[in-house]
């Protein structure tokens, strides 16, 4: 080997750190070791600039190619010492990443990608098995007892609204399930850093038990007494979900890379799949003979039993992290994060639309005077096209990109919130429901994978996420009490469904935003990659 001895490169930084350091810490190990050897091999020399450039003799060149069929089919070369390509060893360009200088940091930093050169780079994942799908099961459980039961709000406004709480307004009874929503999303900044320090399952058994428990408390409440129910299903409900939600999405990370985004659709999944069987469950139990108080006891009793099982089926793959990540230091990188901002406050913005279809469209198709046992079903039919949507997101990503796919699933449920104006028939509360349903589970599903998307640093996705997750459900907050406050009690549909229409786009064009700085970025990353001269 010859290297470069010109005093500009006295440094010798490790070619592969540096081809790291540019195309990220996702480079597979086979074209980091390409990019080694094209810059140590062969005798440098100086271009008119100056600049110091390495080239490699034919000889050297056809020994190159070689050298890489062996290594393609695994078999060692007496003259290549790389250990096999494997999924459970690292392999030797990892160990020299990780010899990278700070001077390659500084340069990382310059181009906007801080972090690239990570330890997580020479971890390996399974991307499946026996664990890791059983893991993805438990977090569908997790789903679908969590996000799948705030869902199936809209069967308490309808029933609050009616014959439970009559003395209170749409929007103050609105604001019940907005804020068991707040903190679904919000309470992961807190669940999503107990993970990062390995406290997964503490997280998870404490969550799930007070989960049962507000829903039995919440079965002692009495009618008329709205702070009862506001306390046990808006505080108490919420606070147990959100220790659960994040964690159960960020665990998937210790087990996929590749398919993660196919991962997280499924559990995703079970978000709608909830939302299509607890309106059914819910409106039979609370509406039958059971009555209020049994009906919730034994949707708590089904919850409880589910939640049981998922706790054996999750399992970590990871160690915690060495070091623990400082909140502060990830809001400092993520405030110079464009596309990130963009995709908290979109975030945001399609919550708060979103939260008013599932809150308002069983009230609003019972009011347009549609007969009972087919509003008692509207939410099914949104939660249906909710969990087609979510799984097909998953495999339309794959093709398209996550950027991609979130911002024509935004697009176009955008629109369909302003085709609510419309709503007076069963046809129209079908196509309404079915075609919101499949582009908002598109969206939801996306969120996840998303955020890990746009996070270059491993051990950073708890945190980001639950940084994340926290904006958006300011959307979740304030979305449906504000529609309900537009609405009024004589029920001016109109003006509520152009409002959320509205903020739903303005999350739209911020989907496009972060499209934009990637494209923008990821021309910068190549610029800074020629003139390397990798």
């Amino acid at each position: 080997m010859h290297f470069c001895t010109h005093s500009s490169c006295a440094e010798r930084i490790p070619p592969v750190a540096l081809y790291r350091a540019v195309k990220g810490p996702t480079v597979h190990p086979y074209f980091a070791d390409v990019a080694y050897v094209r810059l140590s091999l062969g005798s440098s020399r100086y271009n008119a600039g100056g600049r110091c450039r390495v080239q490699a003799s034919w000889s050297l060149r056809v020994n190159f190619i070689f050298k890489l069929c062996y290594r393609i089919l695994c078999i060692p070369h007496p003259s290549l010492n790389w250990p096999p390509l494997s999924m459970s060893n690292p392999s030797s360009s990892d160990e020299i990443a990780k010899q990278a200088p700070e001077s390659v940091s500084k340069y990382t930093e310059s181009v906007g990608n801080t972090g690239l050169v990570d330890p997580s780079d020479a971890l390996s994942f399974p991307e499946g098995g026996l664990t890791a799908w059983g893991t993805v099961l438990g977090a569908l459980l997790i789903q679908f007892c969590g996000f799948g039961y705030v869902s199936a709000y809209g069967v308490f406004q309808d029933f609050y609204t009616q014959k439970y709480l009559t003395n209170s307004t749409p929007s103050a009874i609105a604001w019940i399930g907005s804020i068991n929503a707040f903190l679904i999303l919000s309470v992961g900044i807190v669940s999503g850093r107990m993970v990062d320090r390995g406290a997964f399952y503490p997280v998870m058994k404490i969550g799930c038990l007070l989960q049962c428990f507000f829903l039995f408390i919440l079965s002692l409440a009495k009618p008329e007494q709205y702070y009862q129910i506001f306390l046990s299903q808006g505080i108490g409900l919420g606070f147990a979900m959100g220790l659960t939600n994040v964690p159960s999405i960020a665990i998937v990370s210790h087990h996929f890379q590749r398919r993660r985004a196919f991962a997280m659709g499924i559990i995703a999944a079970g978000g709608s799949l909830g939302a299509i069987l607890h309106p059914v469950m819910l409106n039979n139990l609370i509406n039958g003979r059971l009555g209020f108080a049994n009906g919730v006891r034994a949707s708590a009793a089904l919850n409880g039993g589910l939640l049981f099982i998922a706790n054996l089926l999750m399992r970590t793959r990871l160690p915690p992290q060495p070091k623990i990540v400082s909140y502060t230091r990830v809001l400092q990188n993520s405030s110079r994060d464009g596309a990130y901002i963009c995709t908290c406050v979109g975030m945001a913005a399609f919550e708060f639309g979103y939260f008013f279809e599932s809150f308002y469209l069983q009230l609003d198709s019972s009011l347009h005077g549609l007969s009972q046992g087919f509003s008692f079903y509207s939410l099914t039919i949104l939660s249906s096209g909710s969990f087609i949507g979510r799984l097909a997101a998953s495999v339309v990503a794959a093709y398209v990109g996550i950027p991609n796919t979130i911002i024509i699933s935004s697009l176009i449920s955008s629109a369909v919130l302003f085709a609510m104006v419309g709503l007076h028939s069963a046809t129209s509360v079908a196509v309404i429901a079915v075609t919101y349903g499949v582009f908002s589970g598109g969206v939801v599903a996306m969120m996840g994978p998303l955020i890990s998307h746009l996070t270059p640093e491993f051990s950073h996705t708890g945190a980001r996420m639950g940084i994340s997750f926290a904006t958006s459900s300011m959307g979740a907050l304030v979305g449906a009490p504000i529609c309900g406050a537009v609405l009024t009690s004589h029920y001016i549909w109109w003006k509520a469904a152009i409002l959320a229409g509205s903020v739903a786009t303005v999350g739209c064009i911020l989907f496009v935003s972060m499209q934009v700085i990637l494209k923008m970025r990821q021309k910068t990353s190549s610029v800074y990659s020629k003139e390397a001269g990798v």
